[in-house]
C-alpha cells in the first residue's frame, strides 16, 4: 500500500469512450482490469465523469456542425464532438466492470457554456472542480493518473496537477488515445515540459 500522502486519480472510464460507445476510444476498455488491480495499491481513489446536459456547447449537433471539426470559443479553441456523456445515460455511466468504491468521483462538464477536459478546471482554465482543494485537505501531494483519453483528459489533468504543485505520474499502459491530428504526440510532449512522469 502506498503512503496516505498519494492518490489515483481514474479519468472518465465511462461507456461512451469505450468501444460501441459514442465517442469510442480504440481499447478504452482494456484498460478496466488493470486499473482495478491498482487500485489496491492506494488508501485514496478517485473517479472523474464527464457529465454533459444535452444540447451542450462542445457538441457539434449544437452547432449543426460535423463531429471532430473545432470553434472558437470565449475560452479559445474548441473540438467538437459527437453528442457523449449526457447525465443519466448508459454512455455517461462507468464501464460496468469498472471498480467504483472510490473515496470521491468528480463530475465535470455539467456548465453547459463551457466543455471541462481537466480534472481540476474547466476549459477556461479558471474555474476550479474543486478537486485541488480536497486533496489539499486530505494532505495529498503524489498523483498517479490512468484512464481515458490519453491526449484529451488525462493530460490536461496531468498537466493542471504538475502546474498545481502536485507531483504527478502517468502509467501510459493504463491508458488509450484518441490520437486526433497529432494530439497524442502533442500530449506527451506537453506533458513532459510540465514535468509529469510518463510510466
Amino acid at each position: 500500500m502506498r503512503p496516505a500522502t498519494e492518490a489515483l486519480i481514474v479519468i472518465d472510464v465511462q461507456n461512451d469512450f469505450c468501444p460501441g460507445g459514442a465517442l469510442a476510444v480504440a481499447g478504452g476498455d482494456e484498460i478496466v482490469g488493470g486499473i482495478n488491480a491498482l487500485m489496491d495499491d492506494f488508501t485514496t481513489v478517485i473517479l472523474t465523469q464527464d457529465w454533459h446536459p444535452a444540447g451542450h456547447s462542445s457538441f457539434a449537433s449544437t452547432h449543426g456542425a460535423e463531429p471532430m471539426t473545432t470553434t472558437e470559443m470565449p475560452y479559445g479553441t474548441q473540438v467538437l464532438w459527437p453528442d457523449h456523456c449526457i447525465q443519466g445515460t448508459h454512455g455517461a455511466a462507468f464501464h460496468n466492470d469498472l471498480r467504483t468504491d472510490g473515496d470521491l468521483i468528480i463530475r465535470k462538464g455539467f456548465n453547459p457554456a463551457i466543455d471541462s477536459y481537466s480534472a481540476f478546471f474547466e476549459n477556461d482554465h479558471k474555474t476550479p472542480t474543486g478537486l485541488e482543494g480536497y486533496l489539499r485537505t486530505r494532505g495529498i501531494d503524489k498523483l498517479t493518473m490512468v484512464g481515458l483519453a490519453t491526449d484529451f483528459c488525462v493530460n490536461f489533468s496531468a498537466v493542471d496537477a504538475a502546474k498545481l504543485g502536485f507531483t504527478t505520474s502517468v502509467r501510459m499502459d493504463l491508458c488509450r488515445a484518441i490520437d486526433f491530428d497529432g494530439s497524442l504526440t502533442a500530449a506527451r510532449d506537453g506533458m513532459k515540459a510540465a514535468g509529469v512522469t510518463l510510466l
